[in-house]
């Protein structure tokens, strides 16, 4: 206990708790701000700005976010089975992303896909490229929409009330829903379907087809005008 209590004990003691915190400090905190990895394994990495702001997110499958809207994360069920990129703003709004996945399920069914979009400011998205596959179908695809002007947070806490009602009450609320948030539609559409046929479709803001130019299967091209009734009021094809 004399020992303990001496001086010179004290002093080593003290001394050796500087040296501690010295080289604390300059391990933690004098690292280098930039350095070279030849390989990272992660599940996932978070880009932010100086002051925590969250603009882009890269994992795997089972840590991927859900949709960020101003800086808090709603859950998603439709991620559970994606791995990609998640896009966000400055102000920490879903902005786009990128995703991809492939499988062969338990009945020997593939299912693959690609997909990269951009979204409108405080919506969902308005540019899109698609590809996959279910079963023998593929499709590919660019497509352009219009958004309505109204948060997209209007829509999801829409979307998590009417699927927590009885199936027969679910699609006069979403109808209800509709009505008085309006804007959303298809405009145009370019891709390969799953019958084998390419088109471009034009449509009105409505998402109605109102041009549209196709190669079917057979290689026969065809151009139609279409009235909003989707009547065919011109039509040229290859043959004539």
């Amino acid at each position: 206990m004399k020992v303990f209590a001496s001086q010179r004990f004290l002093a080593i003691y003290s001394g050796v708790l500087t040296l501690v915190f010295a080289i604390t400090v300059v391990c933690g905190f004098g690292a280098p701000r930039d350095a070279t990895f030849d390989q990272i394994t992660v599940h996932r990495i978070n880009f932010v700005e100086p002051d925590g702001t969250p603009r882009l997110i890269i994992s795997d499958r089972a840590e991927f976010p859900g949709e960020y809207i101003h800086g808090k994360e709603y859950r998603r069920s439709d991620r559970s089975v994606v791995a990609g990129m998640l896009f966000m703003n400055d102000e920490a709004t879903e902005n786009g992303g990128m995703l991809w996945g492939g499988r062969k399920n338990s009945d020997g069914k593939i299912e693959n896909f690609g997909h990269l979009s951009f979204d409108q400011y405080d919506q969902d998205q308005i540019f899109t490229i698609d590809s996959g596959r279910e079963g023998e179908d593929r499709f590919s695809g660019i497509q352009i929409d219009d958004r309505g002007d109204y948060p997209i947070q209007e829509g999801i806490e829409a979307g998590s009330r009417i699927k927590a009602l009885p199936q027969d009450q679910r699609e006069a609320e979403l109808k209800k829903f509709l009505a008085t948030h309006r804007g959303d539609a298809n405009r145009i559409y370019l891709g390969r379907a799953p019958d084998k046929s390419a088109s471009l479709r034009m449509k009105d803001e409505q998402g109605r087809d109102r041009l549209v130019l196709r190669v079917n299967a057979e290689g026969n091209p065809v151009i139609q005008f279409l009235d909003a009734n989707g009547k065919v009021t011109n039509e040229f094809t290859g043959n004539k």
